[in-house]
């Protein structure tokens, strides 16, 4: 059965020429049905009573697709469908699609888009959009995340993590993870205006990109492009697939930590996103991927080795404060040092000789000691991470000592003395 307002909204794309089958696709009803719905014009439909048969085999799974949709309202009618099939569903998508619209609530019809395609290895699109999560290993506060995504423009394939952060360091970084998962690099990369990306403009118009992003791009070989101003829908490639991740992968899910929601998301993508059959171009994902990628350009054989440099104070207990957190240096180290900051590593500096390197720590108040740092040894040498610890706040490092200082101690306070 038609309702109302989806009649009036077939009437609407009709007026406005698009046709039969468009409507169908779009309303997810059959071309007959529209079309008989069009002939009838603005006058509601009546029915008789149903004849009764046999029940349909999306009858027992109403209640739950009920709860779903009151729940998450924009879950997808793909992944609902997955779901319920987990259940023992066995019938059609287009019955589950269709119970959705008529239970979903309503919107009217959206504006029309240009889509354009690229050909295989010129473009990518990147962004980051804003979740709210409560993970369970923090009950009680919502947290804000990002997720990064790059989209390959032909094939559509999704590169995407989540971070703490929308900082350049950041940003530089997920770009090499990205380019690193695809084993390439496109000629051009599309942005919106996002300060991490463009600072600006000059006085003749032109768009002034960050300088750590045109090094990042030098050394890549790729153009950066910025869509213009109040435009972002020309990154239709991935801003669309936000909303995709959002209602196929993020809602009705529970995550521990930062970890387990990146790695429920890399499975989600190696199982459901890219080998989907893409609603676009009718291709599925990894097989336009395997075509694109040998047109991508080559990785460099050098890592990307630009910083931003910065002078900090090392802190009385031996930690120099980097983005919000702390990184360990080896003791005697001078009270002012250098600090290097790469898209992946923290190098720190004493005198031009680097005394320290720390991978960079997502979130903040996180302590990464170096244990090297605090065994007395020459603090000019270069120091390792090999056995670095992280821990949450300063008081969960308990150093290690021999049981024979604490029998010592305890002998000489039993003794009235002091150790």
């Amino acid at each position: 059965m038609v309702r109302l307002g989806e009649l009036m909204m077939i009437l609407e794309l009709h007026r406005q020429g698009m046709s039969i089958t468009a409507i169908a696709r779009r309303t997810g009803r059959d071309p007959k049905t529209v079309r008989k719905y069009i002939e009838r014009g603005v006058e509601a439909p009546a029915y008789g009573p149903r004849s009764v048969g046999r029940p349909s085999k999306l009858t027992p799974f109403f209640g739950f697709l009920r709860e779903r949709m009151t729940a998450f309202p924009e879950l997808s009618a793909v992944r609902l469908t997955r779901e319920i099939r987990e259940l023992g569903y066995v019938g059609a998508y287009t019955a589950v699609k269709r119970y959705l619209a008529a239970i979903r609530p309503e919107a009217g019809p959206k504006p029309y888009e240009v889509r354009f395609e690229t050909p295989p290895g010129v473009q990518a699109q990147v962004d980051f959009a804003r979740f709210v999560v409560d993970f369970t290993d923090d009950p009680g506060a919502s947290r804000i995340v990002w997720l990064f995504s790059l989209v390959l423009g032909h094939s559509r394939f999704l590169f995407a993590r989540y971070v703490l952060h929308q900082d350049l360091q950041t940003l530089l970084r997920c770009h090499i993870q990205a380019f690193d998962a695809i084993g390439g690099v496109p000629i051009e990369i599309l942005y919106d205006r996002m300060k991490t990306a463009v600072t600006g403009e000059d006085d003749q118009g032109h768009i002034v990109y960050n300088r750590s992003l045109l090094a990042l791009a030098k050394h890549y070989r790729f153009q950066p492009r910025a869509c213009r101003p109040y435009r972002a829908k020309t990154k239709g490639k991935v801003e669309r697939p936000f909303s995709y991740v959002r209602q196929d992968f993020f809602l009705g899910r529970r995550f521990r930590n930062l970890d387990d929601l990146n790695a429920q998301l890399v499975e989600w993508l190696d199982s459901v996103a890219n080998v989907r059959l893409h609603g676009t171009t009718q291709r599925i994902v990894a097989e336009a991927f395997v075509a694109e990628q040998p047109e991508l350009q080559s990785l460099p054989e050098h890592r990307f080795d630009a910083v931003l440099k910065l002078e900090r104070r090392v802190s009385h207990d031996g930690f120099v404060a980097i983005g919000g957190n702390f990184y360990s240096v080896p003791d005697r180290t001078r009270r002012i040092v250098e600090v290097q900051q790469l898209p992946d590593l923290i190098r720190i500096l004493e005198r031009g000789t680097i005394v320290a390197e720390h991978p960079v720590l997502e979130g903040r108040k996180q302590y990464r000691i170096d244990r090297n740092h605090r065994t007395g040894g020459n603090p000019k040498r270069k120091a390792t991470t090999t056995s670095g610890i992280t821990i949450g706040r300063i008081g969960d490092h308990v150093p290690h000592r021999s049981l024979a200082i604490y029998q010592t101690i305890g002998a000489r306070l039993a003794i009235g003395d002091r150790p």
